[in-house]
C-alpha cells in the first residue's frame, strides 16, 4: 500500500495560482485511482478531482476550467494545478489513493486564498 505526502500549499491572492504535489511511496502506484479532496473549516470533506489509472479525469463543478489534475507514474507523483483561485477555495487539501476497495490519505496541505 502506498503512503502519500502533500506539498505546495500556501497563501495566495485571489486570481493567483498554486500547484499542489502528492508524493507516493510504496509499490503499485500506477494501479491506484488518485484524487484530491478538500475540507474547509466547518464543512465536510469534498471531492475536488480524480484521475484514473488510464488518465481519465473528473472534476467538481466548482473547479472545472480552473483546476487540472495530472499524474506521473514514473515519479509516483500526482499534481493539482490550481488557477484563478477564489477565496472559497480556501481549505486543507488532501491527496487520496484508492485500489481494491482500500483508501489511503495524506496529511493534507493548507491553501489560503486571501488578499
Amino acid at each position: 500500500q502506498v503512503q502519500l505526502v502533500e506539498s505546495g500549499g500556501g497563501l495566495v491572492q485571489p486570481g493567483g495560482s498554486l500547484r499542489l504535489s502528492c508524493a507516493a511511496s510504496g509499490s503499485g502506484f500506477s494501479f491506484y485511482v488518485m484524487g484530491w479532496y478538500r475540507q474547509a473549516p466547518g464543512k465536510e470533506r469534498e471531492l475536488v478531482a480524480t484521475i484514473s489509472i488510464s488518465d481519465s479525469t473528473n472534476y467538481a463543478d466548482s473547479v472545472k476550467g480552473r483546476f487540472t489534475i495530472s499524474r506521473d507514474n514514473a515519479k509516483n507523483m500526482v499534481y493539482l494545478q490550481m488557477n484563478s483561485l477564489k477565496p472559497e477555495d480556501t481549505a486543507v487539501y488532501y491527496c487520496n489513493g484508492r485500489r481494491l476497495g482500500r483508501s489511503t490519505w495524506g496529511q493534507g496541505t493548507q491553501v489560503t486564498v486571501s488578499s
